[in-house]
């Protein structure tokens, strides 16, 4: 029996999206411009990286030749070998939307059929009823924010008046999503979740895509910082994805990241939630180490998108690909007979791009094992491909419309 493991490089888009001008992200092309800038010294920062982009095992398994598929550009600066080691594509969105739930669900074989809800209006985000309802559920004296924010610099903004009146700090942006801040020690974290739980249930028929918890800690002198106790309350997916099809066959799942956040908790299996990419890759490596025949480990390594993408952060963005790359041999050295390793993304996040929020964009994908030739698996018309491969793999059938290569 085989095993398989899929990792999410979250935000890690390759441009070239047809529909991205109704996202106001023509153009828009997260690998190409962070290896563009590199190429041309906008990338360096003291201490942290310098020089053209530097991803010799991603290349090597194909990276820049499913960039060059997509966009008809190589990535600039970045050497690739005439023949890559690896099977490589990239896969196209069907679901409406540049978010991190129907990139995930349409992963594991789920497209989302519905448009998404969204808070548009910038100040005053949120109409004057929902906020009563949140101020009543949520037994509050109020809220602060109430509108479209970068989640870091909304709180360096409110979080001493939070502190001092006990109102939370609510805000959003252009994606589905109400996010709730709080101070862990003031707020309380277990307050914090349960509010959170409570405006779930208030978003609902808004098709509001993810409520999430946004922690914090310090003080006005030594400065807040977000920690790693984020949790995000989502809607379920609605249909079968490939962790329920698993489940009904009582195969092994170990989920890493917040795997286990975006998919309602639905079939996750074991879930390991560590803080930042070099922890979660460790995490998922020791999972994967231990996982039984037929077992599926799906990870998502988020630091790419939050810290670097939404900061517009073109050298920490630069830095984590290139750390990630050095990782990328002890997965490989891991691998056994029968094993399948895949990595993807879900959408973008162009640190180049104007805005903090996602872009639309195709993504790449690697697939590589030890008993299967390489080659090019071309464009992949919906995301769900992946879900159809890996249930072929793993001997459950293909899961969703997509089509296995």
């Amino acid at each position: 029996m085989t095993r398989a493991i899929l990792i999410v490089l979250d935000s890690v888009g390759c441009g070239g999206a047809e529909d991205a001008a109704a996202y106001g992200d023509e153009g828009a092309d997260t690998l190409g411009h962070i290896a563009a800038a590199c190429a041309e010294g906008r990338g360096d920062r003291a201490g942290l990286r310098s020089g053209p982009l530097s991803l010799p095992n991603l290349t090597r398994l194909g990276l820049s030749h499913a960039c060059e598929a997509s966009t008809g550009r190589p990535l600039a600066g970045v050497a690739r070998p005439a023949v890559p080691q690896g099977q490589f594509g990239y896969g196209v969105e069907v679901s409406q939307g540049k978010d991190t739930p129907s990139g995930h669900w349409e992963i594991a074989g789920c497209p989302v059929p519905f448009k998404w809800g969204y808070f548009t209006a910038l100040e005053n985000s949120f109409p004057a009823e929902f906020v009563a309802a949140i101020i009543r559920e949520g037994a509050l004296p109020g809220i602060l924010g109430n509108k479209h924010a970068s989640g870091t610099a909304i709180i360096d903004e409110l979080a001493e008046e939070h502190i001092r009146t006990g109102k939370p700090i609510c805000y959003t942006s252009v994606d589905s999503v109400l996010q709730i801040a709080a101070h862990e020690e003031h707020f309380g974290l277990e307050r914090l979740y349960e509010l959170c739980r409570k405006v779930r249930v208030l978003v609902d028929p808004l098709r509001i895509g993810r409520v999430i918890a946004r922690p914090f800690i310090g003080t006005a002198e030594t400065g807040f910082t977000r920690t790693g106790n984020r949790k995000d309350f989502s809607i379920p997916p609605p249909d079968e994805t490939i962790l329920d099809r698993l489940a009904q066959q009582n195969r092994t799942i170990v989920t890493v990241g917040k795997i286990g956040d975006i998919f309602a908790h639905r079939n996750t299996g074991t879930e390991i939630k560590p803080y930042g990419n070099d922890a979660m890759f460790a995490a998922a490596l020791e999972a994967f180490e231990m996982l039984p025949d037929g077992g599926f480990c799906f990870v998502n390594l988020v630091d790419f998108d939050t810290e670097y993408g939404h900061r517009r952060d073109i050298p920490g963005y630069a830095a984590a690909l290139e750390a990630f790359d050095r990782q990328l041999p002890t997965l490989e050295a891991r691998l056994r007979a029968g094993d399948l390793a895949i990595i993807t993304a879900d959408h973008g996040n162009d640190p180049s791009w104007p805005g903090t929020d996602h872009t639309r964009e195709h993504v790449p994908i690697l697939a590589f094992e030890p008993d299967v030739a390489a080659g090019p698996i071309g464009r992949r018309e919906s995301f769900a491909d992946i879900a159809a491969k890996l249930g072929t793999w793993l001997g459950i059938g293909a899961v969703g419309p997509g089509r296995s290569w």
